[in-house]
């Protein structure tokens, strides 16, 4: 019964993404518009550059903190041994 309710969660989810994922916040979306209305061609390519940084950076942090605790849990451990 369980994998039923996952398979149903992952075909869920991916319908939602595939309505949303391409969608852009109005501020986002009217940047890139001028820009190319302007002729600057870069505009988007900032931008992505940009939702990039702020993706990594969540995920940079929880690594940084799993592999202290991880260090951590490993030097309490060979003490313990000790």
């Amino acid at each position: 019964m369980k994998r039923w309710w996952l398979f149903l969660l992952v075909v869920l989810s991916l319908f939602t993404a595939n309505q949303t994922g391409f969608a852009q916040c109005p501020n986002c979306r009217a940047a890139v518009q001028s820009g190319l209305n302007s002729g600057a061609t870069n505009v988007g390519k900032g931008l992505n550059q940009g939702i990039l940084y702020l993706l990594a950076l969540p995920y940079l942090i929880v690594g940084i903190i799993g592999f202290m605790w991880y260090k951590s849990n490993k030097a309490k451990k060979a003490q313990s041994h000790s």
